[in-house]
C-alpha cells in the first residue's frame, strides 16, 4: 500500500487549503482513512477520520467546523478541506489507512503517507 499526500502550502490565517491523498491499493474501500498532523517539536496528533464507506466521520475538537474530510472510492483518494485556517494548524499533515481499532489513535493505522507541509501565517 502506498499513500501519496499532496496539496500543502503556505497561506495566511483565514485562508483555505485542500489536501489530497491518493492510495495505491486494491480494495481501497475496505480501509478507514485518517489525517494526522505534526507540528515542530510536538507529537503527531489526530485530525480527522472517515469510514470505509464515507458514512461516518470523526474530527478533533480543534478542527471541528473548519475541516471537512471526504473520500472518492472510485478514485482511491481521500481529501481534507481546510477552511478558516489558523497559525496553530501549521504542521506536516499525514494521511493513513486502517482496518480496525480506534480511529483517533495513530497506532491503529497500518499504512502512512509521506506527509505534506502546511504553513499558516498570522
Amino acid at each position: 500500500v502506498q499513500l501519496q499526500a499532496s496539496g500543502g502550502g503556505a497561506v495566511q490565517a483565514g485562508g483555505s487549503l485542500r489536501l489530497s491523498c491518493a492510495a495505491s491499493v486494491r480494495d481501497f474501500e475496505n480501509y478507514g482513512m485518517g489525517w494526522f498532523r505534526q507540528a515542530p517539536g510536538k507529537e503527531r496528533e489526530f485530525v480527522a477520520h472517515i469510514s470505509w464507506g464515507g458514512g461516518s466521520t470523526l474530527y478533533a475538537d480543534s478542527v471541528k467546523g473548519r475541516f471537512t474530510i471526504s473520500r472518492d472510492n472510485a478514485a482511491n483518494t481521500v481529501y481534507l478541506q481546510m477552511d478558516s485556517l489558523k497559525p496553530e494548524d501549521t504542521g506536516v499533515y499525514f494521511c493513513a489507512a486502517r482496518i480496525g481499532g480506534r480511529p483517533d489513535r495513530f497506532e491503529n493505522y497500518d499504512y502512512w503517507g509521506q506527509g505534506t507541509k502546511v504553513t499558516v501565517s498570522s
